[in-house]
């Protein structure tokens, strides 16, 4: 097993742009805004191609959401240098994702969520602290996808101490430890269908009760596990004991696992344990194809952009399309053409209140208070280090950082 030269990845490489994982975030984002967008009521479909639809794209979101933990894990391991402290490492995580969520949060609740909003998930979903009540009304309240930064905050406060237990690991028991966090993950869903009680049932027709809903999905000390095994891969690709398995048959495992979820597994196990591994070997192909610069059209400007704005897009698409329903009176009415127009309507006006998001709050706030101020000579004028001080340890400042997802 080898990286993608035959030897450990130097230390200097560690800091190389992957703008390929950057362009897959977009599609990962997607895949989330395919699966709301086509849940009932808020499907522009109808009649049997509504079925057809919803169905074919009833696993996008675990798929999608499972892709952006295990990125997570692979690109924080990736860009950490020794000697980052955890402050400053909690400080940039808090400006990446926390006021994002306080935009988006309040313009949900004054669109639509206020009509159906408690204080007791208000509050919950405002301090991130939501994903932990086992109740449908709290975790999935006011902009539901916000659910999955509750589980990022978590795994962000364990990184520093989860990243240097898993440092310890000796480079040829790590593919061990993945197999071992994977069959974790399988476990999961079996403990939910044996101990948890099968009622009350999910809205939304979902095939889970709440408290097994809650278990496998919400509950963050277990989908930190997906976090560990990105941690992994990013070891395996830096020590030099990647597999060398290509992109496309990466691809390819990813597409027949979510059609195995789709068809053969039971619906817990749909969630994330089928398609675990496989996103993992694709990030980690992905990230390779970049090191040793082979082509890779998600390198392209597009691509990338789309890639940069997709944490705006995705915590913005759920908004759009309450909004497109709620707003405007969209029933499912329409013929497959105009229905799928309206979802590209959709998509494009997400992107642009994305892109809005991006440049007004979060890029703007991630320079100005993300990085360390640089430390002053004596006599040295004030303010010498601005915002983007060259004495910081500061990932989200260096081109690697593009890539980190949530």
């Amino acid at each position: 097993m080898s990286s993608p030269t035959g030897t450990p990845v130097p230390a200097s490489a560690r800091f190389a742009r992957l703008p390929s994982l950057t362009g897959m975030r977009f599609f990962a984002a997607f895949m989330v805004f395919l699966f709301h967008s086509t849940l009932p009521p808020y499907t522009p479909f109808t009649g049997g191609t509504a079925v057809s639809v919803t169905h074919a794209v009833s696993k996008a979101g675990w798929l999608g959401v499972g892709f952006f933990f295990v990125l997570s894990g692979f690109v924080l391991t990736w860009s950490a240098r020794p000697g980052d402290r955890p402050r400053q490492f909690w400080r940039r995580r808090f400006m990446k994702i926390y006021p994002n969520h306080v935009v988006t949060f309040f313009i949900a609740l004054a669109l639509f969520a206020y009509m159906k909003a408690t204080w007791t998930a208000g509050i919950s979903n405002l301090f991130l602290l939501h994903t932990w009540i086992p109740d449908a009304k709290v975790f999935q309240s006011i902009n539901p996808p916000a659910w999955s930064l509750s589980v990022e905050a978590v795994f962000y406060l364990c990184f520093p101490l989860l990243h240097r237990a898993i440092q310890r690991i000796r480079p040829e028991r790590l593919w061990l430890w993945v197999g071992i966090l994977a069959a974790a993950v399988v476990a999961v869903p079996a403990v939910a269908y044996a101990v948890l009680p099968d009622s009350p049932a999910m809205p939304l027709k979902f095939e889970a009760s709440v408290w097994q809903y809650w278990f496998v999905w919400q509950l963050p000390p277990f989908r930190i596990l997906e976090f560990a095994v990105g941690i992994l891969m990013a070891r395996i690709v830096m020590t030099g004991r990647w597999i060398k398995f290509p992109v496309l048959p990466a691809l390819a495992l990813v597409a027949v696992a979510y059609v195995v979820e789709l068809k053969w597994v039971p619906w817990l196990y749909a969630m994330s344990a089928v398609t675990l591994i496989p996103v993992a070997l694709l990030i980690a192909a992905m990230a390779s194809t970049d090191i040793a610069g082979r082509p890779s059209f998600l390198r392209k400007r597009v691509f990338v952009w789309l890639g940069e704005v997709s944490f705006a897009f995705y915590l913005v698409h759920d908004i759009t399309v309450h909004v497109f329903v709620d707003r405007f009176g969209l029933s499912a009415s329409h013929s497959a053409p105009v229905a799928a127009g309206i979802l590209a309507s959709e998509v494009l006006i997400s992107v642009f209140f994305s892109w809005l998001l991006f440049i007004g709050v979060e890029q703007p706030l991630m320079k100005r208070f993300a990085r360390s101020r640089p430390a002053q000579p004596s006599g040295a004028a004030g303010g010498a280090g601005g915002a983007g001080g060259a004495g910081s340890a500061e990932p989200d400042g260096r081109p690697a950082e593009a890539v980190r997802t949530h």
